[in-house]
């Protein structure tokens, strides 16, 4: 468990304590290093954490109430379904203007 004044904070300690500390070999083998590693130097901690948690399969749940979007759960045929659903795609009833 890591706690932290703020989220930008939070940030910078999952890079370092949980990134930072991943085995290269396991990053490279899922072809995600040197984007990891760009990320970290880079200080874009959200980038690095995300990359980290779809090649790993760990999660990260800093806070408990929101979802965590990645690529492989908002896939293109979930997208694809999904928005037909959403309002835009509605007929307007009562709600057209």
């Amino acid at each position: 468990m890591f706690l932290a004044s703020s989220a930008a904070v939070l940030g910078r300690v999952l890079a370092l304590r949980l990134v930072a500390r991943s085995d290269p070999s396991e990053l490279r083998a899922k072809g995600v290093l040197d984007d990891i590693r760009a990320a970290l130097l880079e200080e874009r901690w959200a980038d690095a954490v995300v990359a980290w948690m779809e090649a790993t399969g760990s999660t990260i749940d800093g806070y408990p109430d929101e979802e965590v979007w990645t690529d492989s759960r908002l896939d293109l045929e979930f997208t694809a379904l999904e928005l037909r659903m959403t309002r835009i795609f509605g007929d307007g009833g009562d709600d057209a203007e």
